[in-house]
């Protein structure tokens, strides 16, 4: 749906943030494969990889004010609830892999409780209490455009940011927007299994990093 508010945040990446929106578009090419394949294994929509976009500017390692984390933004009692591991040693909600396996478990889940996805993006992002009690409102409804006025302000603004989000993946070019592709540093890299104790220190003298 396009209406004022879309328009909005639409202008927002492709005008007001956009050396933002560049840097994003860069970041595709790292991450939007591994998600894309997630999406593919669970039968999910291709289009739910722009929920990354509009959570953490596809940064695994953003942290929110209010201490979300990662690519997909989990709080940490919703990621000890999907059995991710957070304490002072290890954050998985870092860890790209593990943290696009649990959003979407967490995404089909919602999807099976509201019936549509916009309904199920609202409640990914302000949690289904809040959801449950603007459908209430709204005499039962599920629709999201019958419960949005209903909803915090955040939410309200979250479902035109994730159409604006997915505007401009699609239609940068005519915007004269060209991607900032990461440093190399960053884009030809591999993982490797450790099997033993390895110390930082060796790592880095190792491989100069």
């Amino acid at each position: 749906r396009l209406n004022h508010l879309v328009e909005e945040q639409i202008d927002l990446y492709i005008d007001k943030r956009n050396m933002d929106s560049r840097y994003i578009l860069g970041r595709t090419s790292l991450y939007f494969p591994k998600i894309e394949n997630a999406l593919r294994e669970k039968g999910l929509p291709d289009e739910l990889k722009y929920i990354a976009v509009i959570e953490s500017s596809l940064q695994p390692d953003a942290v929110s004010h209010q201490g979300a984390t990662g690519l997909w933004q989990f709080m940490k009692g919703t990621a000890l609830i999907y059995g991710m591991e957070v304490n002072k040693y290890i954050d998985e909600r870092k860890d790209v892999d593990i943290s696009t396996e649990k959003a979407l478990v967490h995404l089909k889940t919602l999807y099976s409780i509201y019936g549509n996805w916009t309904t199920a993006l609202a409640a990914y992002n302000c949690g289904d209490g809040n959801v449950n009690k603007a459908i209430k409102k709204a005499k039962g409804s599920t629709n999201y455009w019958d419960i949005v006025k209903f909803l915090p302000k955040e939410t309200r603004e979250y479902i035109p940011r994730f159409i604006a989000a997915s505007y401009l993946m699609n239609y940068y070019y005519l915007h004269d927007i060209t991607p900032i592709e990461p440093s190399s540093d960053i884009k030809y890299i591999g993982a490797v299994r450790v099997f033993k104790r390895t110390h930082l220190r060796d790592i880095h003298q190792e491989l100069g990093v």
